[in-house]
């Protein structure tokens, strides 16, 4: 063990105190440098804000991709077409016939459009169609063929668009080449993406319920205002007439795809309601009946809109519109517009049931139990109507115990035609001024008509006039079911657009 002298250990102990101030001031000016804050030149990007960014780059470079470099001209069959992908929120295809209107398909969904624009025909490849007509059987696998081919190219010429419009935009906005390509290759991905929802929707069935639209040039734009339209209505009724046949014809030749094609053995019945008093209906509906050869036309009410005995004279048109004209009571049609047309060639009137068989099928309606033409009586509502459905129903079971169905229920108001549910395989109404079609709970199928009058005197009572609503029903001859449906609008008053769209029922797809 060895011993340390007292001296020298004292003499340890002060040199530690006078050296521990010392060390106390030296590790707190360390402790402070850790502590002093680093100054920073800017903030950190909001990753979100970032991710935002580069999609809205993704989006906007994509687009203007497609916009410049996104079409290829493809010849399908003698026509010379132009295919282009579009940003769409609904899908679809668009066939484009360019003045004379466009075909919309809803072929699939996914946020891609296929536009195709019919340029122009090819004389040569037309006159050899004409000169060998032999070619004629192939000319459809001919065109599959092209078709094929075009949307490959398309495809392929897509991709490239939006990932060079991508990256293209990517380096202008980050100066960054890698920035640039991610955003590329997110647009890629995207394009990738959407195509497999398209193929995955992808509805062959689409082509089988076509919708025309188109605007004709020639329609009659010298009366496109209120005031022309009143001192030269005449003119516009005959105009509204011509677009009629117009667009009827177009639609025949533009709508040459599998779809739905009556022949003679089917009936056809022309769906009409709520007129109001609009003179120009009637020659519309002429002009239906000649072009879609009409069989017999259904009024389901409201033809008139105060009822008086002045405006009978209104109805004197309808012997000459070339079919027989079945008719029940609205409620803006008086009692004595019911015996006025009672007396009237070639028209029948439908009430309490009487039925009624016209071209091969039998009829039974029931008039409207209001009036209510000025809306000074108080309706009795939905009660009066049920009890009128009820009353429908009871003669529609008669009429079958008897051994003689009935094929068409007529009522106008939805309401009371809701009453004959099971008892008829069709029921047909109006009052709504909007069409509709559904099939109720017990099988009936009910149509509900738009106004055929454009809402007549209310037709500029909403801040667009209404437009003019009918539709064509094709009826098998010897089941006397509903096969297909027309639907047909025309602009209001003043418009010149017109619309004609196919529908089958769920059970005649094939």
């Amino acid at each position: 063990m060895v011993r340390v002298p007292v001296a020298a250990t004292a003499t340890l102990r002060r040199m530690t105190d006078h050296a521990r101030p010392a060390l106390h001031a030296l590790a707190r000016r360390r402790h402070g440098r850790r502590r002093r804050p680093v100054l920073e030149l800017a903030p950190r990007p909001n990753p979100y804000a970032r991710a935002f960014g580069l999609l809205c780059v993704v989006l906007l470079g994509a687009w203007l991709g497609l916009l410049v470099v996104g079409n290829v001209r493809v010849p399908v069959g003698p026509m010379n077409t132009t295919m282009t992908l579009r940003p769409s929120l609904t899908g679809g295809t668009k066939i484009n016939i360019s003045p004379l209107g466009a075909l919309e398909l809803r072929s699939h969904e996914a946020p891609l459009r296929l536009d195709v624009d019919v340029d122009q025909l090819d004389p040569e490849r037309s006159q050899a169609l004409v000169d060998h007509p032999e070619r004629l059987s192939g000319l459809q696998d001919e065109v599959a063929r092209d078709v094929e081919h075009g949307t490959l190219d398309l495809a392929v010429r897509s991709c490239i668009a939006v990932v060079a419009g991508a990256t293209a935009l990517g380096l202008a906005v980050y100066r960054r080449p890698r920035r640039a390509l991610t955003a590329g290759g997110l647009a890629l991905a995207l394009l990738a993406a959407s195509g497999t929802t398209a193929f995955a929707t992808w509805n062959p069935k689409s082509v089988l319920e076509p919708k025309y639209s188109g605007l004709l040039s020639s329609a009659p734009s010298l009366v496109g205002d209120a005031r022309n339209i009143v001192s030269e209505f005449d003119v516009y009724q005959k105009e509204l007439a011509r677009l009629v046949r117009n667009v009827t014809k177009l639609y025949d030749v533009t709508s040459t795809l599998p779809v739905y094609q009556p022949d003679p053995t089917t009936i056809r019945v022309l769906h009409v309601s709520d007129i109001h008093l609009n003179p120009a209906s009637w020659k519309i509906i002429a002009s239906l009946v000649q072009q879609y050869a009409i069989d017999v036309i259904v009024d389901s009410g409201d033809t008139m809109d105060h009822g008086a005995p002045a405006e009978n004279g209104f109805l004197d048109a309808i012997p000459d519109l070339g079919a027989p004209y079945v008719w029940v009571r609205g409620n803006h049609d008086s009692p004595e517009t019911q015996k006025y047309l009672r007396h009237m060639k070639n028209v029948h009137v439908l009430d309490d049931g009487r039925a009624v068989t016209i071209a091969g099928l039998r009829f039974a309606g029931i008039g409207d139990p209001q009036f209510t033409p000025d809306r000074s009586v108080s309706p009795g509502g939905d009660a009066a109507e049920d009890l009128a459905g009820a009353r429908l129903a009871s003669a529609l079971r008669d009429q079958r115990a008897a051994g003689t169905p009935v094929d068409i229920a007529v009522a106008h108001e939805p309401s009371a035609a809701r009453g004959t549910d099971g008892e008829v395989p069709l029921a047909l109404a109006g009052h709504l001024h909007h069409e509709d079609m559904e099939v109720m709970r017990y099988g009936t199928r009910l149509r509900v008509e738009g106004s055929t009058g454009g809402s007549g005197l209310r037709a500029v009572e909403g801040q667009y006039p209404d437009p003019i609503e009918a539709s064509v029903l094709y009826l098998d001859r010897d089941t006397r079911h509903l096969q297909a449906w027309d639907e047909i609008k025309l602009g209001g008053l003043g418009l010149t657009t017109a619309e004609i769209s196919r529908h089958l029922p769920e059970e005649n797809r094939p």
